[in-house]
């Protein structure tokens, strides 16, 4: 497409096609012609800087090339102005105004175009007047410095008007006295491909003999740099900078370290032929840690490290070494290269490692290894050298640098076989974490499984029992698992549909006949041998002495925050449990309040952190480290022993629904239980004496009453004393609720109760430390749509309490990725438009929809019901889950909402 740049009658430039041109005209590619037919489309200053910023090569229009040229001086003076404030900007600007003899230069200067005979002095005057209104526009005060900011406005202008200092080898220089040269320049101006040309620094004064502020400007980042550096201010003082100088490596050392100052006063460094990133390579002292001879890799296992100058990865020779040791020049020539020699500390560090080496003749643990690799220092660790980053690399190698590798990507680790339908089960990252459960515990490494809510956790610990049990390891002893309360029933669920071969034991009163509680009792290690797993609860491992005799196959701490306090009694005796495998389950990130992760390793890798007092002292340093708080080697301590993975890793939530659906079973507490068994009796005696529409009714009335019951006692008596502790769900919601907090995400909870709205607002705020929001049959339609715009906010009330009636449907609330269904409406389609909410279009997050179901009760009945009968669960449920009970016989309805007290515990 051929085009020409055409200037109007009326002063206003275009660009124009032409089939057969008089004048000059360009072949243009297409994208470069809409570019610009847009920009002078929206006027002359558009279209002139769009024409700036395109690569215009030297075929462009004569016309073209004097526009772009014309824009160019422009923007390279809007580079120079210097003002204090916004408020000088208009006096500074007002300087530029070009002279008389400039326009009748650019008159004079104007190529042969359509429209030629329009370029006057007033027309030129008009143009520069705006392109200047046109980016001052744009500018705001807080953008910064005025002419930096038009810098960034393109790439190439970055440089313009500013002062550059060249270092570069003296290819001159014979006698070595002078290898190294320096040249000041400063970029005057861009050529016509955008290339900054440099000019002398000393021939600065005839370039601006007629603007004295643009030469103040010029050198006022020269003499800030001055003010940084005693090379450059010695410089400046004999005026040496203003010619080239033949420099000794001593003085290219002292100007390499004061290269930060320089740069940051505003001056650029160019080293272009002898460095990456403008500064010499150092040469380091290497240590490095593996597994000794003939010792087996695990926790027990002793270590070696040996140390040796390298640079760049290479090991120095003698010769080498001797040379940068006996350098006083700062930098020294080594394998071709120039290096900067801090041979002192060199010299004083391979002193330390050598007298640290002759003290470790019989080996270093397998913690301190750890400790060694991570940089970290905790009191009562063998000394060490002072670890300086840019002198000193410590790295593992051999067979503790593939652990350390398998351990971060788990995916090459060998696993024993597994059942295939188990198997076939795992998503690619859930078999990652199994192969990472598998090795850490073979090599006798404690872990932490600290996955988000909803990656099944649960289940990678199962596959992993499900090996012990293979290989015989639970056939003298059992795995314990310590769990809350709330979540025995969970795992008894996922084990009987995931591994049922697996043999379960519970220890707990409401789960054990008196024969067991009597076996257990006389012998304890004896009782928990005919089971693969034994699960108990954090309040009952303190009230059974014995657990703590037995050396467990392993012993796992689900939601281990729950021994985050080290001084409370359930931490204590979590800690006290004895197993060569020690494994804790979190969804909530342990590294971020150090009390929590202390206690957690002290379970886990018991030593690995020292003492309390000695932690504490560790982060102490680690905070007063040089003024900088620096936790990179607790991170790198902790790392190999934490497994996570977020639901909002782009490797994990492509291997993930969109949407994932949990059943959260609940524990009926004792006044639950014994309401629930009330209500069950009068249900049996009443329906002896109803029939018909009587009896449908009672049915509904009793229905509403177990549903009551098993959302918290004080809904079915009305007594208004919500206490957490006395119901169930409100228990597992409160653990819910931790993991979402500690994530900081946003949770629904719906309920079908109005009267249920306030109870569990009150609750979660306690749970969350922060209010919620509310919405039910009562709410205003106006107040509506300011909850859903106050929720949706990035800051907003962390949770929303809702009636499914009310909110069911039509309310957009994605800043929430979870929803509670804290009593369930037993119709999916009902549940479904409620999750909706949540999971719809704007959300970006995998959505959990935790639906509360209390085990034994008949929620749990109606729940297995919908399940064998998915596909008319829908018609089945549409007049409501009391349809099902009154097409039931007495008998049959008795035994249905009957409390299972086997399935409860």
């Amino acid at each position: 497409m051929k085009i020409e740049l055409v200037l109007s009658p009326g002063g206003r430039l275009r660009l124009e096609t032409t089939v057969e041109p008089e004048f000059d005209c360009w072949d243009a590619p297409d994208a470069i012609v809409q570019k610009l037919t847009d920009g002078f489309a929206r006027g002359n200053a558009d279209g002139l800087l769009a024409l700036v910023n395109e690569d215009i090569s030297a075929s462009a229009p004569l016309a073209c090339r004097y526009f772009r040229q014309f824009t160019r001086e422009i923007i390279t003076a809007l580079c120079r102005v210097q003002c204090g404030n916004a408020s000088e900007l208009p006096r500074a600007l007002a300087e530029l105004s070009p002279e008389q003899s400039a326009l009748d230069a650019e008159i004079m200067a104007a190529p042969p175009m359509r429209g030629a005979e329009y370029i006057n002095a007033d027309w030129l005057q008009s143009l520069h007047g705006e392109l200047i209104t046109w980016v001052t526009d744009q500018y705001k005060p807080r953008f910064g410095p005025f002419a930096e900011w038009v810098r960034k406005l393109n790439p190439a202008w970055k440089s313009v008007g500013k002062v550059s200092f060249h270092l570069a080898e003296n290819k001159q220089d014979t006698s070595g006295a002078y290898p190294f040269a320096f040249l000041a320049t400063f970029i005057h101006r861009l050529s016509e491909n955008d290339v900054p040309r440099h000019l002398p620094l000393g021939t600065a004064i005839k370039t601006y003999v007629n603007d004295r502020n643009a030469l103040l400007a010029l050198l006022k980042p020269v003499q800030d740099a001055a003010a940084r550096s005693k090379l450059i201010a010695g410089l400046l003082e004999k005026r040496e900078i203003f010619r080239p100088q033949a420099w000794t490596a001593r003085q290219a050392f002292d100007f390499l370290s004061d290269l930060p100052a320089i740069e940051e006063s505003g001056v650029i460094v160019r080293i272009p032929n002898i460095w990456k990133n403008n500064a010499p390579p150092k040469v380091k002292v290497s240590v490095a840690v593996d597994l000794r001879k003939n010792q087996q890799l695990g926790v027990n296992a002793l270590l070696d490290f040996s140390v040796q100058a390298v640079l760049d990865g290479q090991e120095l020779s003698r010769e080498e070494l001797a040379a940068l040791l006996n350098s006083n020049d700062g930098l020294v020539r080594i394998k071709g290269n120039w290096v900067a020699a801090d041979s002192d500390k060199i010299r004083e560090l391979l002193q330390q490692w050598d007298q640290a080496a002759r003290s470790n003749q019989q080996g270093m643990s397998f913690i301190d290894g750890l400790r060694l690799l991570a940089g970290a220092q905790l009191p009562g660790s063998p000394n060490r050298p002072a670890d300086e980053a840019n002198v000193c690399e410590v790295h593992a190698t051999g067979q503790l640098q593939q652990l350390l590798a398998e351990l971060a990507s788990p995916s090459a680790i060998p696993l024993p076989p597994m059942p295939a339908p188990l198997q076939s089960r795992l998503r690619p990252y859930q078999l990652d974490g199994v192969r990472w459960l598998w090795r850490m515990s073979e090599l006798g490494l404690g872990c932490c499984l600290a996955d988000d809510m909803g990656l099944g956790k649960t289940l990678q610990v199962l596959c992993l029992l499900t090996l012990l049990q293979a290989r015989g390891d639970t056939r003298q002893s059992p795995a314990l698992l310590v769990v809350p309360a709330s979540l025995l029933q969970n795992w008894c669920k996922e084990s009987a549909q995931f591994t049922p071969h697996l043999r379960f034991g519970i220890l707990h009163p409401m789960a054990m006949s008196d024969d067991d509680t009597r076996a257990c009792n006389d012998n304890a290690a004896q009782y928990v041998q005919r089971f693969d797993a034994v699960l108990t609860t954090y309040g009952m491992l303190s009230r059974i002495n014995t657990l703590q005799t037995i050396t467990w196959a392993a012993v796992i701490a689900d939601e281990a925050q729950a021994i985050k306090n080290p001084a409370s009694k359930q931490s204590k005796a979590v800690r006290g449990l004895q197993s060569p495998r020690r494994l804790a389950l979190t969804g909530t990130p342990v590294e971020n309040r150090l009390s929590d992760l202390w206690s957690i390793f002290d379970f886990i890798s018991p030593g690995l952190l020292g003492s309390p007092s000695s932690f504490k002292t560790f982060v102490k340093n680690l905070n007063d480290a040089g003024g900088n708080a620096n936790f990179g080697p607790l991170r790198r301590l902790t790392r190999p022993y934490i497994l996570r993975r977020l639901k909002t890793d782009k490797r994990i939530i492509a291997d993930l629904p969109d949407k994932t659906e949990m059943k959260v079973f609940c524990q009926l507490t004792k006044p639950q239980a014994v309401f629930y068994q009330q209500a069950v009796t009068a249900m049996t005696r009443e329906l002896q004496e109803s029939d018909g529409i009587q009896r449908r009714g009672l049915i509904f009335k009793y229905l509403m009453i177990f549903k009551q019951i098993c959302n918290h006692p004080s809904q079915f008596t009305g007594d208004g004393d919500y206490d957490a502790a006395s119901g169930g769900k409100f228990l597992r919601l409160a653990e819910i609720a931790e993991e979402i907090r500690s994530r900081q995400e946003k949770v629904l909870v719906f309920t079908q109760f109005a009267e249920m709205t306030e109870p569990l607002h009150e609750h979660l705020t306690r749970c969350f430390g922060r209010s919620g929001l509310i919405l039910h049959g009562g709410t205003a339609i106006k107040q509506r749509q300011v909850l859903v715009e106050d929720f949706q906010r990035d800051a907003g009330p962390p949770f929303f309490v809702l009636s499914v009636k009310a909110a069911g449907t039509g309310l957009n609330l994605t800043a929430a990725n979870h929803v509670v269904h804290f009593d369930r409406w037993w119709n999916p389609a009902v549940e479904n438009q409620a999750t909706d909410r949540a999971y719809r279009i704007g959300q970006h997050r995998n959505v959990l929809a935790h639906k509360f179901i209390c085990k034994g009760t008949v929620e749990e009945k109606i729940d297995a019901l919908i399940d064998e009968k998915k596909d008319l669960a829908d018609s089945l449920l549409s007049q409501g889950a009391e349809k099902l009970l009154t097409d039931m016989n007495n008998d049959e309805l008795l035994k249905f909402v009957e409390l299972d007290l086997k399935s409860m515990m």
